[in-house]
């Protein structure tokens, strides 16, 4: 298999004054490149966790994580945010877009922060494009919907052709007719580029869209079974 995530046995421990959580108690699964997987479980279940571990933006206390063929476990946090930049898109709730920005500026971030100059603004307009952006590229965050925003962050999120798209809860600010055209996107660009979708969600409906479930349970794995989408 073309395995794009590989984690191995992660723990993750964290000291709270003179007590240890184990937020993470040896979780191993893999995920298929071009695959569709939402990762679920109750508050507290560790699923946080993951996804920062997945996403690079933490390391585990012990165990192995192998993205796109790069062992990344124990990396210091320059080369972290490295991996970071160069795998991974991703696409918080909360938009987190630059609100001095443009929309063509906080899709050429990624870019900038690559050390990219040429090219940079056709591929930021090109990733608009995709999104369906392409008469909105000079409006600032305030000037958007709570849609149109979260479309930014998906194209700023594929302009630079990441390993992974990492969404996490990426509907849960907006309302169910535009959350669903989102989920559609988001599915789309994966039908249409094979972008690899992890997608870190509490509901049901949107978890059923993706091939597969991975769900937490007290920091250890509980079951991984099919979605819906696995029959599409």
């Amino acid at each position: 298999m073309d395995w794009v995530i590989e984690a191995r046995d992660l723990k993750k421990t964290y000291i709270m004054g003179e007590f240890e959580v184990q937020a993470l108690r040896g979780v191993s699964f893999s995920v298929n490149r071009g695959e569709i997987v939402s990762i679920m479980g109750p508050s507290g279940s560790g699923k946080s966790t993951m996804m920062n571990t997945i996403g690079c933006l933490d390391r585990p206390t012990s165990g192995e994580y192998i993205l796109d063929g790069e062992s990344v476990a124990q990396m210091n946090d320059d080369q972290l945010a490295s991996v970071r930049n160069r795998k991974i898109g991703f696409v918080f709730q909360s938009f987190n877009l630059l609100s001095r920005l443009t929309a063509l500026g906080n899709v050429e971030l990624p870019l900038r922060y690559a050390g990219l100059t040429q090219g940079r603004r056709e591929r930021a307009q090109k990733a608009l494009e995709a999104v369906g952006l392409t008469d909105r590229m000079t409006h600032r965050p305030y000037e958007l919907s709570g849609g149109q925003q979260q479309r930014v962050a998906v194209a700023r999120a594929l302009v630079n052709n990441p390993a992974i798209i990492m969404a996490d809860e990426p509907t849960g600010n907006l309302d169910s007719k535009v959350g669903k055209e989102i989920m559609n996107l988001l599915l789309s660009l994966n039908k249409e580029l094979g972008t690899t979708l992890v997608i870190v969600t509490h509901d049901p409906k949107i978890a059923d869209q993706t091939q597969r479930i991975i769900r937490l349970k007290d920091g250890e794995l509980d079951t991984i079974e099919e979605g819906k989408g696995a029959a599409e």
